[in-house]
């Protein structure tokens, strides 16, 4: 199993901004190869043909020759994923990065040795015994921040048997609803900064709007991982519903939507189950809210579509049972979960 350690750089931070811009030099140098493969009609190069034709060259960039290689790698596999002939160039607005081989990064103490220099980092956590494997980077953030992301090869968990299991059902005024009743307020932390986030957008004050940015990203983030961490603790089996973030964000409720962080927060659970051997599965979440969890029905005493959003709680006409709105999703969800388990694991 590979884990991913980010540590704030504190040191040697000018350096790694010399390397990112010479990281780009060789991503568009890469770019261009590419395009002068399509003018003549050749065929495309993939990375191996990259490295072929940047060898040499990163005693004169002042990059380590693994770092050449990963990018023309990358390179390559970004145009075949984007499933575009060439791809955007890399300038001073794209993000700092410096990509290496992981045999290559050492421990020292606290610090890390890369290239023949020590780099010393903001040590959060205790980094575990294991293989540093390729993928490992140094990375910048907007507020000029380096961070170096260590990929970690760990042994995988035991898997926990699926005894006690949860359904999750999102939502905007509260961010999770458990289905043993619990709920999760949603924090709302861009519309608590939203009035000071405006005062500096309108005195232009670029570098307050950023550091304003990266708050509220850090208090949802610190807020996702209490709660994500609490629900793999307690439950074995945790399902949630495939809710279209994505789709939602073009409508009038994206503020909203950004705000909660659907996303994230269901890709915190998604790993961190597969890190403590809890199982994880989105499953299909339409008509959760209008079929009975009690007899199974679809009544015609359910909510029914956009109309009835404002319905917060229903009884059912065919056995009288009275439901949240929420709450009932949020059951339907984990019975749906538990009719994917897999065969030979024992039904919750």
């Amino acid at each position: 199993m590979k884990l991913v350690y980010r540590y704030r750089v504190k040191s040697l931070t000018g350096l790694l901004n010399k390397q990112a811009r010479a990281v780009n030099f060789v991503w568009n140098y890469c770019n261009d190869r590419q395009k002068d493969a399509l003018r003549f009609g050749r065929r495309w190069h993939a990375g191996f043909d990259l490295i072929k034709l940047t060898t040499g060259c990163s005693k004169e960039l002042g990059l380590h020759s693994g770092t050449v290689n990963d990018v023309c790698q990358q390179y390559a596999r970004s145009r075949f994923q984007a499933r575009r002939p060439y791809l955007r160039y890399r300038g001073r607005k794209s993000m700092g990065w410096v990509p290496l081989k992981g045999r290559e990064l050492k421990r020292e103490g606290n610090a890390f040795r890369f290239a023949g220099n020590t780099f010393r980092v903001f040590h959060s956590r205790a980094l575990p015994e294991g293989k540093i494997t390729d993928g490992t980077n140094f990375s910048r953030d907007r507020r000029g921040n380096w961070f170096l992301n260590i990929v970690l090869e760990v042994q995988e968990p035991p898997a926990r048997l699926p005894v006690r299991g949860v359904g999750i059902d999102l939502g905007l005024k509260d961010l999770a609803t458990l289905s043993d009743g619990s709920r999760i307020a949603a924090p709302h932390i861009y519309r608590a900064s939203e009035a000071a986030l405006a005062v500096a957008q309108r005195a232009r004050k670029k570098k307050r709007v950023a550091a304003l940015h990266a708050k509220i990203a850090n208090r949802r983030r610190h807020y996702l991982h209490t709660c994500t961490s609490e629900i793999v603790g307690a439950f074995d089996y945790i399902v949630v519903g495939n809710i279209n973030a994505s789709a939602l964000a073009k409508t009038s409720m994206a503020k909203s939507v950004y705000d909660v962080g659907w996303s994230s927060f269901r890709t915190q659970l998604a790993y961190k189950a597969v890190k403590h051997g809890a199982w994880f599965e989105e499953v299909n979440e339409s008509f959760t809210t209008q079929i009975c969890s009690n007899c199974g029905a679809v009544p015609d005493s359910r909510p029914k579509g956009i109309a009835d959003l404002g319905i917060r709680e229903w009884r059912c006409c065919d056995c009288g049972a009275v439901h949240d709105r929420d709450l009932n999703a949020a059951s339907n969800i984990l019975r749906r979960g538990r009719a994917t388990l897999a065969v030979g694991i024992p039904d919750l």
